[in-house]
């Protein structure tokens, strides 16, 4: 499980049961992805190319172009924070979406397993040190933005492409972004979660020093 499946995991407790299908689906997907990663810390991101990933997962190298259309996507997909809507809809409409946004992410930090920790550091660190991997995130930066857009939308009776509720959400997401970074780049010496606590109440007191 990776740190959006177990956001999904704390939002949805009572998510249905998996059909057989779609577990082997994640099953493929998660082989390919931990394989790939493996790689990256052995010979380095760019000396790893897919084909070498096909084989170390056991697949063929269409089958990870299915899973992921590009390299840059098996460490981004389901990767680095992003936040599930349903988590944020699940909370009080008058609540801060600081403290929603705190409490989504939290709570997934506390379900990943130490293997699933240890795997979303090493992606993290990919992120912060290859620029195509960077690149790429920028569209799923895009997409989380628009959708943190949204919920303060509902919850404020605004348009979601007012320049106050995108600059928010833009705004929010850095954060996060910003504090799992943070904890990454010192070598995970602090608590994750009081960097996400920091990070939002930066926001919350308005951006004074």
């Amino acid at each position: 499980m990776t740190f959006m499946a177990a956001q999904e995991t704390a939002a949805q407790p009572t998510a249905p049961k998996v059909g057989l299908r779609e577990r082997k689906k994640i099953q493929t997907r998660q082989a390919i992805r931990r394989a790939a990663c493996r790689l990256f810390e052995e010979q380095g991101y760019e000396a790893t190319h897919v084909d070498r990933i096909a084989e170390a997962a056991d697949v063929s190298p269409s089958t990870v172009f299915r899973y992921f259309p590009t390299k840059e996507d098996i460490v981004l997909t389901d990767a680095y924070a992003p936040v599930p809507e349903t988590g944020l809809r699940a909370r009080p409409a008058d609540e801060p979406l600081t403290e929603s946004l705190r409490h989504v992410t939290v709570e997934a930090l506390r379900r990943i397993t130490a293997e699933e920790r240890t795997e979303l550091v090493q992606r993290t660190r990919l992120i912060r040190e290859v620029p195509a991997i960077r690149g790429r995130m920028a569209e799923n930066t895009a997409r989380d933005t628009d959708m943190i857009s949204a919920v303060l939308a509902e919850r404020s009776g605004r348009p979601a492409d007012d320049l106050e509720i995108r600059v928010i959400a833009a705004a929010l997401l850095a954060a996060l972004q910003e504090a799992l970074m943070r904890w990454v780049a010192d070598g995970q010496r602090d608590d994750p979660e009081e960097l996400i606590d920091r990070a939002m109440d930066v926001l919350a007191r308005g951006l004074r020093i």
